[in-house]
């Protein structure tokens, strides 16, 4: 059995333009979070990346590649800021740090931290790749 959890969350790119966002996590794939944002012409861009990275970024910098995380405060409310990038582009997002955090806390729910493992089906992804 697994189970899927998703948020509409609301960022805001260089602090003044909303960004409507949907975070997916499903058990199936423990390891990973999916973030989609709305791009101007209704179409959704997609970044997946480790759970972990976002956790780490919720108390410090974290990253190095494509998605880094950052908390930090504005004028009046704890933000987590969200810098996502790609040959085609880059994005600051500034979001309510609260809100990604109760996301957080609702996949740790699901699947506590360090037990990924026993959610993981390692058969079904050798058969994904072997079977191409």
């Amino acid at each position: 059995m697994t189970s899927e959890h998703t948020e509409q969350l609301i960022s805001l790119y260089n602090g003044s333009i909303p960004v409507r966002s949907r975070w997916t996590y499903r058990t199936a794939e423990p390891f990973t979070i999916a973030a989609a944002f709305q791009t101007d012409n209704d179409s959704w861009v997609e970044w997946v990346f480790a759970r972990d990275l976002l956790l780490a970024g919720l108390s410090s910098a974290a990253g190095e590649g494509d998605v880094r995380f950052r908390p930090g405060s504005d004028a009046s409310d704890r933000v987590l800021y969200v810098e996502i990038e790609s040959p085609d582009g880059h994005a600051m997002l500034v979001m309510s740090h609260a809100d990604v955090a109760d996301f957080a806390a609702v996949t740790a729910a699901m699947v506590p931290v360090g037990e990924e493992g026993d959610f993981f089906d390692v058969d079904a992804l050798i058969a994904e790749i072997t079977n191409v």
